[in-house]
C-alpha cells in the first residue's frame, strides 16, 4: 500500500472527555476515550477499526471528521492539517468527508420526508435547486437500491435496511471522498448485512471512496478492509494488511479477539483454541502506567508495568504496540 497516495494522516490524536465532580470523582478527571492513535489511510483504500465496545473506536471516528473537537494531535487531510479548523472553516471539508452512522433510526430525522434528509446537504453547500435537487436525490436513492417513489415517504415507513440504505445516499449527496463507517451494519440483521457491505463495496469502486470502517464483527471487517487496526482502551495495539492480520496476529489482544471468531463447521470449531482473556478491562478515567492491557495478558513483564509500548514495524505495513517484540 505504501505506493499509494495517502489521504488521511492522523498523528497523536487525543480526546479526553472531562468528568464533573461527584463523590467518586474530584477536581480535574477525565476520561481519556482516544489517546495518541496515529496511522493512515491511502485514498481509495479501505482501513478497518476493531476493538471491544468502549476500546475508543467510534470516538476516533467522530474526533476525525470533528463532531468532537480533539484534545490534541493531528489530522492532516490531503496534506492539510484541520485539526484546529473551526466549524466555518470545515464546511468545504464536510463536502469531502462524510459519516455514515451506526443507528439507521436515530441518525434520521422522523419529521422529514427523505427528499427532504438527502437533500439537505444538497441545499446547505448549494449544490442543486428545483427539478436538478429532485433529480439528483432521486439518483441517490436509485444508487442504493432503493425506488425514486420513495423520496416523499418518512424513515418509519422504511426498514432498518432500508433506512441505512437512506443514510447511505444522504453521505454521498455531496460527493464526497472519504466516508467514516461507524458500525454501519451492526444494527441490520444479519440477512441484510451482506447486502449492505456489498453495496459499499460496489460504490467504493464506482466512485473511488475513501472508508474508515468501523466494526466490532472481525468476519466481515476481513472481508471490506485492505488493513486492520486493532484498538484496546484508547490506544493503538495492531495495524496490519487484512490476510496478515489474520494470518499472523502479534499482540496477545488481537490474538483473544480473532479466536472468538466463530467457525461454522463443528469440526473446526471444536479444534480452535479459544483464548479466554481473564480480569477486568481497566477504567479509561484512570488508566494503569505502562501497558494498559498488562492486567489481561499472560505474557506481562516487569517493564509493562514502566514502559507504555510504542508501535513498531515488525514487518511489511505490519506495526504491533507490546514489550513481547
Amino acid at each position: 500500500m505504501s505506493d499509494k497516495k495517502v489521504l488521511l494522516e492522523i498523528k497523536d490524536l487525543t480526546k479526553y472527555f472531562p468528568v464533573k465532580n461527584s463523590l467518586l470523582f474530584k477536581g480535574n478527571s477525565y476520561v481519556k476515550a482516544v489517546d495518541r492513535v496515529s496511522f493512515t489511510i491511502n485514498r481509495g483504500e479501505t482501513l478497518g477499526l476493531v476493538g471491544e465496545s468502549g476500546c475508543g473506536k467510534t470516538t476516533t471516528g467522530r474526533t476525525i471528521i470533528k463532531l468532537y473537537e480533539p484534545t490534541a494531535g493531528d489530522i492532516i487531510y490531503d496534506g492539510v492539517d484541520i485539526s484546529k479548523y473551526s466549524q466555518k472553516q470545515m464546511l468545504d471539508y464536510r463536502r469531502k468527508m462524510q459519516m455514515i452512522f451506526q443507528d439507521p433510526y436515530a441518525s434520521l430525522n422522523s419529521r422529514m420526508t427523505v427528499g427532504d434528509i438527502i437533500g439537505e446537504a444538497i441545499d446547505i453547500h448549494g449544490l442543486a435547486k428545483g427539478k436538478e435537487r429532485m433529480n439528483l436525490v432521486q439518483d441517490l436513492l436509485k444508487k442504493v437500491g432503493l425506488n425514486r417513489d420513495h423520496i416523499n415517504r418518512y424513515p418509519h415507513e422504511f426498514s432498518g435496511g432500508q433506512r441505512q440504505r437512506i443514510g447511505i445516499a444522504r453521505s454521498l449527496a455531496v460527493q464526497p471522498e472519504f466516508i467514516i463507517c461507524d458500525e454501519p451494519i451492526s444494527a441490520l440483521d444479519v440477512s441484510i448485512q451482506a447486502q449492505v457491505v456489498n453495496m459499499l463495496e460496489d460504490l467504493q469502486n464506482d466512485l473511488g471512496l475513501t472508508y474508515l470502517f468501523i466494526a466490532h464483527d472481525l468476519s466481515m471487517v476481513k472481508h471490506i478492509s485492505d488493513r486492520i487496526g486493532v484498538m484496546y482502551l484508547g490506544r493503538l495495539v495492531e495495524i496490519a494488511e487484512s490476510n496478515e492480520l489474520y494470518s499472523h496476529p502479534l499482540h496477545p489482544y488481537t490474538q483473544a479477539l480473532l479466536s472468538a471468531i466463530p467457525i461454522p463447521d463443528p469440526d473446526e470449531s471444536a479444534a480452535k483454541r479459544r483464548i479466554v482473556l481473564e480480569g477486568e478491562i481497566p477504567s479509561p478515567i484512570d488508566p494503569p502506567p505502562g501497558c494498559r492491557f498488562k492486567g489481561r495478558c499472560k505474557y506481562a513483564k516487569p517493564i509493562c508495568n514502566e514502559q507504555d509500548p510504542e508501535l513498531k514495524q515488525m514487518g511489511k505495513d505490519h506495526f504491533v504496540a507490546c514489550h513481547l517484540y
